[in-house]
């Protein structure tokens, strides 16, 4: 018995006509009549009943018939597990990740998962959140890890994990021996912040009017290094996550009692673009990580 011996029998089964399954299957109708015919003499009993050019299936070739489907359903079920093991060791995802956290967090991430998932290739991209959100926009990236300020309907987000935010000041400030400050505090004083596009910046301003601040900005910076050099040098305070990446700096980070100042960070994937089997591997690798 061959594959395309079943995949024949269905096609004749489902139009009780050898003409119509023949065109259905591209095979001339004679090769067809006669592949059926060796089907019935190897299973050894007839699967049609035959009047003139009429067929219809006898009760054998019913009962043969759910078999065939099932069989040939899990065949292909089969093939797809295989499929997508194949696509899975040699996948490669596209990954965007904020500035901020490719210090500890991204490569704690990729180092754990591709420990069991040697073959999987990342092509990696850093920037801020309204970019990485464009990338995943325009299918450029599979997922990015940042902060969901710019909610988009086309995009689906977990939240991972809440980020504190400090007010930065240099180590010379008359606040800087303070465990803690109200935001409302740093009125009057410059401060170093974001471009208008960055989710930090978003957030700044939020907090800010929580805490009845205007804020007077001295600068607006791309990234948190450039952010907290400013700072150390007596240009103003900032309101920053905390990162392993300045704790040689001359500054100091203040908790804020009032408003609680935190930034949600998120696993953000494209709603209506699915995900490739390795991509979406990762994703729950992520998910599990924080959950």
């Amino acid at each position: 018995m061959e594959w395309h011996q079943l995949e024949y029998f269905k096609a004749v089964a489902a139009t009780q006509n050898f003409t119509q399954a023949a065109k259905i299957l591209s095979v001339s109708q004679p090769a067809l009549s006669r592949s059926i015919a060796k089907l019935e003499a190897e299973i050894g009993f007839p699967l049609f009943e035959r009047s003139g050019k009429a067929i219809t299936l006898n009760t054998y070739g019913q009962i043969f018939l759910q078999y065939v489907e099932i069989s040939i359903q899990k065949i292909e079920e089969g093939k797809q597990v295989i499929q997508d093991m194949l696509q899975l060791s040699d996948g490669e995802i596209s990954l965007a990740f904020l500035l901020s956290l490719g210090a500890d967090i991204v490569p704690n991430l990729l180092s754990s998962f591709r420990t069991k998932n040697p073959h999987i290739q990342f092509k990696l991209f850093q920037n801020y959140t309204s970019v990485l959100l464009d990338q995943l926009e325009t299918g450029k990236i599979d997922l990015c890890l940042c902060s969901p300020a710019f909610v988009k309907d086309s995009i689906e987000w977990y939240p991972l994990f809440d980020e504190e935010l400090f007010v930065a000041v240099p180590v010379n400030h008359p606040l800087a021996k303070r465990r803690s400050i109200k935001l409302a505090e740093m009125a009057g004083d410059p401060i170093i912040t974001f471009r208008k596009d960055y989710g930090l910046r978003v957030l700044t301003d939020r907090y800010c009017h929580e805490a009845g601040i205007q804020p007077v900005i001295a600068f607006e910076g791309a990234e948190i290094l450039s952010v907290a050099g400013l700072v150390e040098a007596n240009m103003g305070f900032a309101l920053i996550p905390h990162s392993p990446a300045l704790d040689q700096a001359r500054i100091k980070f203040l908790r804020i009692s009032y408003p609680k100042c935190y930034r949600s960070i998120a696993v953000i994937w494209h709603k209506q673009r699915p995900l490739s089997t390795a991509a979406a591997k990762f994703k729950n690798f992520i998910i599990e990580s924080f959950r």
